[in-house]
This record gives structure tokens, sequence and C-alpha cells, in this order.
């Protein structure tokens, strides 16, 4: 019988209800159910250890005893099904002198040194004892000594703390379906383990933690405590909570597991409006914190969003996106980027009425003039944005605001300010007029436009980020045949993602690290090279500003006919545009409201909290959203039910090899052939590849769905 079989007879026996009577209290209780849940249910406590709610009961604790008029010896309540008229004592004298007695053997061998225990207050064992032993034990304690297992991932093992309350081996046998978890003897002591003393992912573990959840001890326990709140399902769900946008990541690789990639794209656009973009360009700061890495590498989180959005032919989420009615307001929102429009589309769906304005020919701001072609290929923008239109949002480019003021003035009832950092900063070390000087955003828009480049045969870019190694790649492909790039990181810590790095470099980028440039070489105002030197350290103070240590006589000149700076951006933002700024020159935003100096002025993106990823600008739309949507007398509340209604399957079965499947790695077309053309590099997965990532997740959410156990003290008897 499966464990899904079990659960759904269970289900199907609760039909009708029956009277009965507890400690002189008439109840009502569902047929089929038994007398223990029945209690709990209308307030009344029994002690219990082994009984949990979503397992079988199998009365092995004893804790539960109860008298039943009409039935001999003392029942245990867990394992008995109530009848109508049934007459339960709960206590008396010879029921608490049994469940002593049980408490005490459960204590015998179990580690006294509770205020050690990462457990402490919050332990199932400790509360009973507290409830039913408020003196010293009567029974002899033994010592178990029995090894604490480590080594597996995720996972902590104390034998010594276990009780033998089976809970553990349950949740793996029967709820869970795999199967790895048994009873087994060591130094003539009963515990619980895996067969052959295997380690979890030999024995074929799926990692899903119903075991640490169930335990009441800590015998299995996480290695990190999850805590409590939203702070434990951040610890649990790293992925979804680490994610700016908190992206449901397990459900909708759930449905990919299923083959229902429509409804898995709809769990993406429950939160944003942009699925396929970031299917290219996410820095996947959920695959960082992805429990998966652990057992073996982190699941391809970025590739499976790709996959879905590509492969939404059904369209699940416009059949349910409900549009809300015209509200009669209007708001202005300035800058196209992903902040902006991420805050159009919802705010549109809000039933405001949006504009957006953007001062180049075309919209998508960073996502088109930062971000070269081969990396975000830009009919994928232009499909996404065309979405948003579709919502009714109004976007006229080629319109430059210079103050928010007047867009209030011209009837607007709310402004928003999303105009990004698109100013690139040189080093006040060189004219900036000096010919063979570039700025590095300057460059990707100029190319994003199709207007001509001269980068001439020897190219040296300052910079570390994702934006210098853009711009190496696009000198590369615009013919420059010695491209270098230095910064005054080591390895190790340039904030470029690893992957930007090993694609430049397969390309033929050379990178010099730890660099700090003293001076650009000129001729006559032409630049010729870079002179640098080697850097020993290099850290910021606490007034954020930059503290070199070099390397004496270091000296080392890189030849260039261009050089192409790429050390940083800010917002430009015009005399008088009306909003109050912060002293680096970004927007100072009010962190409760989102505004910007006035009630109706808001500010989001790059231009408040610095240049940072498109998810974390999409994230910073979403909140601005909120906050204009509050502001003009909506809810507020901007998530949508676009996927449908899912009851995941909880049984997921053994699975051989599981902790060993590999991680489905981006596939890129050869080196060779990305240079000369700006054609997408990353190659489309397959529906078997897709299929087969899928199946590695750990489905770390489905532990949330199991039900907790109330402690004594949150009942009425």
């Amino acid at each position: 019988m499966s464990c899904r079989t079990v659960i759904t007879e269970r289900r199907h026996s609760i039909l009708d209800t029956v009277t009965i009577n507890i400690d002189g209290r008439e109840i009502d209780a569902q047929t089929g159910s038994m007398v223990l849940k029945a209690a709990l249910d209308a307030g009344i406590y029994i002690p219990h250890l082994c009984y949990h709610p979503d397992l079988e009961p199998i009365g092995a604790c004893r804790l539960c005893i109860v008298e039943i008029d009409g039935t001999e010896g003392l029942p245990t309540s867990c394992s008995t099904p109530v009848s109508d008229g049934m007459v339960v004592r709960t206590t008396s004298e010879k029921i608490t002198r049994r469940r002593r007695l049980a408490m005490e053997l459960l204590l015998a061998g179990h580690p006294q040194d509770c205020d050690t225990c990462s457990k402490y207050l919050n332990c199932e064992l400790q509360a009973l004892k507290q409830y039913i032993i408020k003196d010293e034990l009567s029974v002899r304690l033994r010592t178990k000594l029995l090894p604490i297992t480590r080594s597996n991932p995720l996972f902590l093992h104390e034998p010594d703390k276990c009780v033998v309350c089976g809970r553990c081996v349950r949740a793996c046998q029967d709820l869970r379906g795999v199967g790895v978890l048994f009873y087994k003897k060591e130094n003539r002591e009963t515990c619980t383990g895996t067969a052959a003393d295997l380690p979890l992912a030999d024995a074929g573990c799926r990692f899903c933690g119903a075991c640490a959840e169930v335990c009441p001890t800590g015998a299995i326990q996480d290695k990190e405590a999850p805590g409590t709140g939203r702070k434990r399902r951040a610890a649990l769900i790293p992925c979804r909570y680490t994610c700016p946008a908190e992206i449901d990541v397990p459900r909708y690789i759930r449905f990919i597991r299923e083959g229902n990639y429509s409804a898995a794209a709809a769990v993406i656009r429950e939160k944003v409006p942009f699925p396929e973009v970031l299917g290219y360009i996410c820095n996947g700061p959920c695959e960082d914190v992805c429990r998966r890495g652990e057992v073996n590498e982190a699941m391809s989180i970025k590739e499976l969003k790709r996959f879905a959005a590509a492969n939404d032919e059904e369209n699940i989420w416009q059949e349910n996106s409900e549009k809300k009615p015209d509200t009669g307001k209007k708001v202005a929102i300035i800058g196209s980027g992903p902040a902006g429009l991420t805050a159009a589309y919802y705010l549109a769906n809000q039933g405001h009425a949006v504009t957006v304005y953007e001062s180049e020919p075309f919209a998508g701001g960073m996502m088109r003039f930062g971000i070269p072609e081969y990396r975000l290929p830009k009919d994928i923008l232009d499909k996404e944005i065309e979405v948003i239109r579709n919502k009714g949002v109004e976007i006229l480019t080629d319109r430059y605001i210079e103050s928010t003021e007047a867009l209030l003035e011209d009837g607007y009832d709310a402004v928003l300010a999303a105009i990004g950092t698109h100013l690139g900063q040189i080093l006040p070390i060189l004219e900036e007029d000096d010919e063979g000087i570039i700025v590095g955003i300057d460059m990707l828009r100029d190319v994003s436009l199709g207007e001509k480049v001269n980068i001439g045969k020897k190219v040296v870019v300052l910079g570390g980020g994702n934006v210098a190694f853009d711009c190496a790649r696009v000198a590369r492909r615009l013919g420059g045949e010695l491209v270098q790039i230095a910064c005054l990181e080591c390895r190790e810590d340039m904030p470029a993602t690893e992957d930007e790095i090993k694609q430049a470099e397969e390309e033929g980028v050379v990178v010099h690290p730890s660099r700090t440039s003293t001076r650009i070489i000129t001729e006559d105002r032409v630049a010729t090279g870079v002179e640098f030197l080697e850097v020993e350290s290099f850290s910021f103070d606490e007034n954020k500003k930059a503290v070199i240590e070099v390397r004496d006589n270091s000296y080392v000149t890189l030849e260039a006919d261009t050089v192409i700076f790429a050390i940083g951006q800010r917002p430009f933002i015009p005399e008088g545009f009306g909003v109050d700024r912060t002293e680096n020159g970004h927007i100072q935003l009010d962190p409760f409201t989102q505004t910007a100096g006035k009630e109706e002025v808001f500010a989001a993106g790059d231009a408040v909290h610095g240049t940072a990823t498109v998810i974390q600008a999409i994230a910073s739309g979403r909140k601005a959203a909120i906050a204009i949507d509050k502001y003009l007398g909506g809810s507020g509340i901007i998530d949508e039910k676009l996927a449908p209604v899912e009851e995941p399957e909880t049984c997921l079965g053994p699975m051989e090899g599981f902790a060993y499947l590999p991680r489905c790695e981006e596939i890129y077309i050869p080196a060779e052939e990305r240079l000369g053309n700006f054609r997408k590099i990353v190659k489309d997965i397959d529906t078997e590849t897709a299929n087969n990532e899928s199946e590695r997740c750990l489905q770390c959410d489905l532990r949330l769905k199991i039900k907790s156990v109330e402690f004594w003290s949150s009942y009425s008897q």
C-alpha cells in the first residue's frame, strides 16, 4: 500500500460525526477518528509522544493511555477509534502512575543536560517531563554513548537522544515512501538509522527533511536550526526567500516535473513580469543558497525558469490574470527599465492609468542598453515588454523628463522615478575627451542602438564587474585582438559572476586582477596605454572609501588603442527634478513609504539603491507599485493567483542514486563561434534535460506542509 493510499483512505473514512464524553464534557467527533485526535481537536490535552497528526498511530510510547467505560485495561487513545456514546477519562490515579512509569522509561537513557541541547525549550520530551513528572526520576539512568553522525549533508544524527518513538521511521516510510530509516540495535540500545549504517546519500535518502521535522527530541535535526515564522520559511526554502521577488521556486519546478510547463510559467509570473528575460540574465541568488547544493550540486534554477517561460504554449496565466476596474487615478513613471516597467505592470493591473516616459528611442532600460544581445536576445525582451503594453500601459519613448512637478501639474496623481544609473564614471586622472577613452555604459548603449564604435586592436577595460566583462566581450566582437581587463579586486573577490569571467576568458579576454591604475598614458591627447601597480590588499573603510595597499616598484604598463572605463555608474538627476538626494548622488528614499521627498513622488531601482541586478530592480519596482497603490487608495495587494491550485504529491518514493544526480549545466556554443556576431550564446535545454533536472529538486517546501505538534500549554484543559 502506498503512503498516498493510506492517507486517502483515512480521509474517505471521515464521513459523519458521533458524540463522545471526555472527562464529563460531551464533544462531537468525526466517525473513524481516534480518541486522541478527537480530544485534541476539542482542546482537551492528553499527553502523547509517538503520535503525530500526519502519521499512522502505533501507540508505542504509552503516554496517551485513557480509561474507557466498558473497556478493560488502559487503551492508547491514539489508536482507539471513537464510537457513539463512548465515555472517556484522561486522568486517574492508575493512569497517572502508569503514565509516569512510561515517561521515566523514555527518560532513563536520554541525556539529561537539556540546557546545552539545541532543542532546549522547543523539545516535546522536555515539555512532557514538565507535565508528567514534577520531581526526581525514580528509575536508574543509563548512558548510551552512541556516536554522533555529522557527516551527512543537511542533517545531524544524535542517536543518544532517540526515544524510539518511531516518528522518523514512519515519516520516511509511510509519509514520503522513501524507506531508508529503520530501527536498529547498537551497543544493546535500540535507535533509528539506515541499513548497514550507510550514509544518507548512499542509502537512497531524498533529503526531504520529514524525519527532522517530526522528530520530537532532536535525535535527527537540521545542522542549522531553522528558527520560527518567516525566518523558518527562509531557512527551509532558501531559494524562494533569497529571491528578491520571492518566486515560488519549488512549486514551478514541481510543475515542470509533472510536464505542466504552462503552469510552471504561471507560477513565475505571479511574482515577475519578465520570466524569460530572467531565464537568460538572472544572477541566480537562489542557486547560491539551494539546499541541494549541500548534497552535491545546486539546482539549475535559471535554466528551468527559461525552459518554463519558453515552453508556455497554453498561457494559463493570461486566462487567470484579472485586471481590476478603472480607478480614475493616473500614474506617470519616468524610466522604462526593469523597475519602472514592473511597477507599471502591477499598477495597471490594479486599475490605474499608467504612462511610462522613456528618454531613449526604445523601452527596456539597462535590459536593452546595458546587457549585450548575445546574453539577452532583444526579441525576448520586446515580447515581454509587449505583454506589459497589453495590460494598458502607455510607453512613450524619446521623452526626456526634467521635472516630477511638471508631471503632477499635468494631472498625474503619482509619479515614480525609476531613472536607473546610466551615467558612467571615469577616474580623475585624465581628460574625459581624450581620444581612445570610452565610458563602458555609453559604449554598450551605442552598440545596442547599432551605432558604429571604433575600439582599435588593443583594448584595456578598467573594472571587475559584469559591465566590465560585457564591455570586454563586446570589444572582442567588434574586432579587438588583444582585450585585457584590470581591476582592484583579487580573482576570488571580483564582483562579476563566475560564468561571465569564464566565458570571457574562453573568448580570449586576458584578466589582470589586483591591479590599480596610476595613469593613462597619452600622446597628443590620444590614449596609448595604462600604467598599473600591483595591489597587496584592497578594502573599504567605515566611510566606504577604498583603502588600497600596493606593492612597491611593481609598475606594469598595458598598451592600448582604447581604454574603457567600467568602474561604476550613477544616476543623472536633472536640477529641479524634484526629489531628495543622498550624499553619493542617488535618490533619497523613505524606506517605509517609498517616497522621495513628496508624498506624490516615489522612487525605485538603481537610482535609489545603486547599480544592482535585474531581479533586484524588479523587486524594487514591486515595492514601489505596492506603495503607490496604497497611496492611491488601493489595497497594495499586487500578487496574482495565476497557476492552478495543486495538491502536491507528498509521497516521493525511492530513487536510486538520487543524491548523485548531476546538475544540468548551461551549454554554450563554442567560443570560436561566438566572436564576430551577437547571436545568443546559450543553448536551450530540451524537454528530457528539463525533466531530469526537475527530478533533482529536494522539494523543501513539502516540509512546511507537515503539521506542527502543539505543546500542552496550548490547550484549554
